[in-house]
Parts: structure tokens; sequence; C-alpha cells
């Protein structure tokens, strides 16, 4: 997603998973702990001040910016508290076991390779496809983390926030999801080219997950065929099935 729109010159795309709600994330948490600030009063007008300019800082462009970031879900109300305004924040998301499936084929892809971070978790569950798949959905590992962050978002009373993008509709339709991504997000459309969708963003796979071309995407935004089934088997497939909450809103 964030390459397609990279295409629009009026956007400002973060080139690799932004840590920006890290630097907030971090100024906030810190704030009313210096001796400094208790000492006259924590001043939280001051605070916003510190977080919007630092905000308005990080890209240094008038461009719409297009911020990449897995961890905004768990930030609405600060970004609310330093914007002033509702967030918009586009959630792309897809069949949990197909995700599984994708994690799957690229373990098995990388087999001559250190085997990622997950193995030092716990070694023996690593050693069957369903136990991968329940470390991968763990609270603390990429599937869980983000499915969790979503559900609570919803729970918190932020779903008129929240843009979901299923990956089959854009791989299936890309004119008409993207027509409906500038809709929630209020702005003109802008005509992409789909058949040429060059990579801008650039992550460090090996250093933080060691999974080998998670993010390498295709040039062409063409339909990629289910394959949960007979990766994962038909009880896998079930057991993950009917848990994607944002489908029922």
């Amino acid at each position: 997603m964030c390459n397609i729109l990279a295409q629009n010159p009026e956007f400002c795309v973060s080139k690799s998973t932004s840590g920006l709600h890290d630097v907030l994330f971090n100024i906030r948490n810190q704030w009313d702990k210096l001796i400094e600030h208790q000492a006259g009063g924590v001043d939280y007008d001051q605070l916003k001040r510190v977080l919007n300019a630092t905000m308005n800082a990080y890209y240094d462009t008038d461009r719409i910016v297009v911020d990449k970031g897995r961890g905004w879900l768990s930030l609405l109300e600060v970004t609310e508290f330093i914007t002033g305004e509702k967030p918009k924040v586009i959630v792309p998301v897809r069949d949990i076991a197909e995700i599984l499936a994708s994690f799957e084929k690229l373990w098995r892809k990388s087999t001559g390779q250190s085997q990622w971070n997950i193995e030092q978790k716990d070694y023996f569950l690593t050693q069957t496809v369903a136990g991968r798949c329940e470390l991968w959905t763990r609270r603390d590992q990429p599937v869980g983390l983000a499915y969790n962050r979503v559900v609570d978002a919803l729970q918190r009373g932020y779903g008129d926030c929240l843009c979901f993008m299923e990956m089959d509709a854009l791989t299936y339709s890309p004119d008409q999801t993207l027509r409906e991504i500038y809709q929630f997000l209020g702005l003109p459309e802008f005509q992409h080219n789909f058949n040429n969708v060059e990579q801008v963003t650039q992550e460090d796979d090996l250093g933080v997950h060691r999974i080998p071309d998670l993010h390498n995407i295709r040039p062409s935004v063409q339909p990629v065929p289910k394959c949960a089934s007979a990766i994962l088997g038909p009880q896998l497939v079930q057991h993950y099935s009917g848990q994607e909450v944002w489908r029922k809103q």
C-alpha cells in the first residue's frame, strides 16, 4: 500500500517502518518524570506543543504524510491529544489463516538459513506447522501483536477512525479499493499505475524478525491465490477461521 500511494506526488510516504510513534511515545512517557518539570508543575499544554512540533518536524515536508507504523493503533488517544483531531489509519488486513500460510511458505523457503527469531522463543514448538502458527500468533510476535492491536482499537471505540483494507479487495479490485481509501482520507483521487509499482520502501527483514523477503513486493497488483488449506492443512485452517473481527463491524 505504501508503494502504491508513493506514486501520488502529493504524498510523502515513509521509506520504511517509521519510528515516529515510538519517538512520540518516549517523549510523552518521560515528560512528567523530569525533575525540572515536576518542580514547577507538569505543563501538559507544553507537552502537546512539543509533541506536535516533533510530529511535524519528523518529515519536514508540506506534503501529506503517510506514516507506516505498526504501533499507531495503540496510540490513537495520544495522536488525538497531539493533533486535536480524530486520527485516520489505513489498516491492511487478510484472512488470518492465509497470513500464517504466507509465513509458513517463507519459513520453508529459508530452511538453509538461521530459522528466525521465533526459534529462540521455543525450540520445540518450531518443529511443527501447528507450533509455528501458535508462536506467530502470540502477543509478542508479528501476527498476534498486530491482531490484538486491531481488536483493542475496536473495543476502545475507534472503529470509525480505521479504514480496513482487505488484501483480496486490493488485489482483485485495486481501482475501487484506492477510491475507497481516498474517500476515507477526504482527499481527491489519483490515477495509480497498478501494473508498474516501484518498491520504494525498504525494511530490515533479517535484523528484526529474521524473515527473508518478508516485505518484497510484486511489480504489478494481481490476485494472490489462497493457499492456506494446502500449506497448513484443513484442521489448522478451521482453527484460525472466523477471527477476522473487522468484518463484524
